[in-house]
């Protein structure tokens, strides 16, 4: 083997609610990808590569940071077409992509005209390009991975939506899973092959149970009983659209296999219900009572010495929900 292996997943330290969304995302694919928000530094990147290596095709394709229309589409040599009667096809990142993973960095950064692209193959799962009255069509289907920091800007609302799970990372780590952190990274640099071997065995059985997970997902019904609780969550949550019930159900049934249970119970939906929330929710609108006091409350005091420009506190970040993790693969 000649390629730098990636850090395996099995040995990430922390980050449970993420390392559970991608192996959910690997066991049934339809929940449509996940989105990682966090800081810098979080190590978002190491992650979403983790997910390949769950994936039967283990296919990871990066959408490089300014790339082309033609980079993410492909290009039809019109030359070719002219001379040899048929289109030649150079395919681009969304061909290479197909049956595995996609992943864009700083998704939130991505050019609108790039944006619409992916909107559209996401929700067709093929990609067409057309050129004077030429065209090619191949399938694109992919698991979306896109990573953000919530500080740099915003996700446009179609594109954030199209993500099935959203997890976010906080940037504060104790200071005891800071150094095993760094350690495991420092082992991992110096001898890349020899820390793959070393975690190659939990990092089998974690893919052995995401296969599992995979063979038994058809047989676990999606019940009524699990949609009527969801659809009553996602309406009083106040979520838009019904993909949240879809992507929430499917997501549930895939943490019930993960489990190794034949059947959705109340704990694979509430293990998942901030996955499939935290990006679809609304904010309440206060009754019209509240809005005036918090008007009034934001009126300068003259006695404060503040003035009209006086400080504002700042806004924290949301992060979802911890749970536990079932049976993740410890180092002795």
């Amino acid at each position: 083997m000649t390629d730098t292996p990636h850090f395996p997943l099995s040995a990430v330290v922390g980050a449970d609610d993420l390392k559970l969304a991608l192996c959910l995302t690997a066991i049934d694919p339809k929940i449509g990808g996940v989105l990682i928000e966090g800081p810098r530094g979080m190590a978002k990147s190491t992650l979403a590569r983790g997910l390949a290596d769950l994936l039967a095709s283990g296919q990871f394709v990066t959408l490089p940071l300014g790339a082309t229309e033609e980079r993410l589409v492909g290009t039809l040599d019109l030359d070719a077409a002219l001379s040899e009667g048929r289109a030649q096809f150079s395919p681009g990142v969304l061909a290479k992509a197909d049956g595995g993973v996609l992943y864009v960095d700083e998704v939130n950064l991505l050019p609108d005209h790039l944006v619409d692209l992916l909107l559209d193959v996401a929700a067709s799962g093929t990609n067409l390009v057309e050129r004077d009255g030429i065209s090619h069509r191949h399938s694109a289907k992919f698991v979306l991975i896109g990573t953000m920091n919530p500080e740099e800007g915003e996700l446009r609302p179609q594109l954030l939506d199209r993500f099935g799970l959203n997890v976010a990372l906080g940037g504060h780590t104790a200071p005891a899973e800071r150094g095993q952190i760094i350690r495991r990274r420092l082992d991992f640099d110096s001898d890349p092959h020899g820390f793959c071997a070393e975690w190659e065995s939990r990092q089998q059985a974690l893919r052995e149970r995401c296969q599992q997970a995979r063979s038994t997902l058809t047989s676990i019904a999606l019940d009524d009983d699990a949609l009527a609780q969801i659809t009553e969550r996602c309406f009083a949550a106040g979520v838009d659209g019904l993909r949240a019930d879809l992507v929430w159900l499917r997501a549930a049934r895939a943490h019930a296999a993960w489990r190794g249970v034949g059947a959705i119970a109340v704990e694979d939906i509430d293990a998942v219900a901030e996955f499939a929330l935290r990006h679809r929710r609304r904010e309440p609108t206060p009754p019209a009572s509240q809005q005036q006091q918090s008007h009034a409350s934001q009126q300068p005091n003259p006695d404060s010495g503040q003035g009209q420009w006086g400080e504002m506190p700042a806004q924290a970040l949301p992060v979802g929900a911890r749970r536990e993790v079932p049976s993740w693969p410890k180092k002795p």
